[in-house]
């Protein structure tokens, strides 16, 4: 089973979220379908096939957050500072490239306005995780075979 890195706040957010989700979610969804089902001929009922529609989007998103709020594992800040994990931004600079870049090492849940995320299962984000500290440089292979370097700058 995959393992989600999750702040105590996201968490809590997600949760509330799938039990919104699985209580008045499904309620008004069913209401909406038997609403619908009232008005006749369900071959040409588009309230029928919008909230049917409705219903596949969010089922989708109760496995998704089911699925990842069963293996998740609440981040803390306890380990060295200058070490890079799940939770940190990380400012990194790209092998011949002269601008820094923030991005934040985790879920795209934990997204925040105006930093881009890496994804710990991506090739950044595991050689990021291998033991990596501010000041090192690490090296991944891109999905097309590149390799590619890059500079740890900051750890936050």
């Amino acid at each position: 089973m995959s393992q989600t890195h999750l702040s105590r706040e996201t968490y809590e957010r997600l949760s509330s979220e799938l039990h919104e989700l699985t209580t008045v979610g499904r309620t008004s969804i069913a209401q909406a379908i038997e609403a619908a089902r009232n008005l006749g001929d369900l071959s040409e009922n588009g309230d029928y096939h919008a909230a049917k529609d409705e219903q596949g989007r969010m089922e989708g998103r109760i496995r998704q957050l089911t699925f990842m709020l069963d293996g998740v594992q609440i981040l803390d800040d306890s380990g060295p500072r200058d070490q890079v994990g799940p939770g940190k931004t990380i400012s990194l600079r790209y092998e011949g490239d002269d601008d820094v870049e923030r991005y934040y090492l985790g879920s795209i849940e934990e997204r925040q306005q105006g930093i881009e995320i890496i994804s710990t299962s991506s090739p950044l984000g595991q050689a990021l995780l291998n033991g990596a500290n501010k000041g090192d440089t690490v090296e991944y292979q891109t999905p097309t075979g590149a390799k590619v370097r890059v500079e740890i700058v900051d750890v936050s």
